[in-house]
């Protein structure tokens, strides 16, 4: 029996590659490119499954476009609003995504988001890289102490979780919001808030750990980056979409708020050069999940969900 035939648009893990290569029939985009909407839909007359990244979007006129051969789109991420799921479900193309995989690696890095935001990282870095370290008093590079301090979550998935217990870890009073309270033991001592407004009250550090959706985009408005405590840093390891950039830079620029961390922005790729000159927001292309480990994870659970789908059976991770 023939092998399914597989299109892989983007250069994924040597190991992903690897056993996808010894079980399917794979079509790699030699150029590691984010796949454009013709050659999505010219390759799925070729393919019967895709592996596409959240750099490929099926919007619903592609959607409508692609041929019958193709009936499964295993991504290779978290995230699937890339994707018009109402419009591949009418055409019955299973989707699928790779979730729990990356909370860790994605939780460490707004953790280092966090912290250096907090101890002017950027800033201590270009004094020194520049040798312009020339003195020292106790009122040089005086930060923001994390140890103690009030961390607000926003979403509490597998992200907010892995963060939630890293920030234990620095002894922080850890308190969320999310679209449903979790059970008492899956909390461990957070304190739920029903409101976003709430939330942001007592954030002294507030991070960003849910989907962009119509609900939650733009939700970072003048207003709420307001009720924020002065001082305070907003990490967004999530989404850009979730931010009024204009109004993250008011607040910034008006000292309301001490810094930020961003591994994510409006426009990617590229981010938002407005806030290059300003040295206490601490700024990363989207490399929350980019780990070896969790690279070859997110390919082999997108794999795991292809061999399920290939093998007759529901898919893990189908949406």
């Amino acid at each position: 029996m023939a092998k399914p035939v597989i299109w892989i648009p983007r250069h994924l893990s040597d190991a992903t590659l690897e056993r996808a290569r010894r079980d399917y029939d794979v079509i790699l985009k030699q150029e590691d490119t984010p796949g454009t909407a013709q050659e999505i839909i010219e390759m799925s007359a070729q393919a019967d499954g895709m592996i596409p990244c959240h750099s490929e979007h099926f919007t619903a006129d592609v959607a409508g476009r692609l041929d019958p051969r193709l009936k499964i789109i295993a991504n290779h991420s978290v995230g699937t609003d890339h994707c018009d799921l109402n419009a591949l479900k009418a055409r019955g193309i299973t989707v699928t995504n790779t979730p729990d995989v990356l909370n860790d690696a994605t939780a460490e890095l707004a953790v280092m988001l966090m912290l250096n935001a907090a101890r002017r990282a950027v800033e201590g870095d270009r004094i020194v890289r520049t040798g312009a370290w020339d003195s020292w008093s106790p009122a040089f590079m005086v930060g923001k102490q994390v140890t103690g301090a009030r961390l607000g979550i926003v979403g509490m998935g597998g992200v907010g979780r892995a963060l939630a217990r890293k920030a234990r870890g620095f002894d922080m009073a850890v308190h969320y919001h999310n679209r449903h309270r979790l059970p008492t033991e899956a909390e461990m001592g957070a304190i739920y808030h029903k409101t976003l407004d709430d939330l942001l009250e007592v954030s002294d550090f507030l991070s960003l750990n849910c989907p962009a959706t119509p609900e939650t985009t733009g939700m970072m408005t003048s207003e709420r980056l307001a009720r924020m405590p002065r001082g305070s840093i907003l990490v967004n390891a999530a989404r850009g979409a979730l931010v009024d950039e204009d109004a993250l830079l008011d607040a910034i620029e008006a000292g309301h708020l001490a810094g930020a961390g961003l591994d994510c922005f409006v426009t990617e790729p590229g981010g938002n050069p407005a806030f290059a000159k300003h040295e206490n927001i601490v700024m990363m292309p989207h490399a929350g999940s980019a780990t070896r480990k969790t690279r070859d994870a997110m390919g082999f659970r997108a794999l795991d969900n292809l061999d399920a789908f290939f093998d007759g059976h529901a898919p893990k991770d189908a949406l």
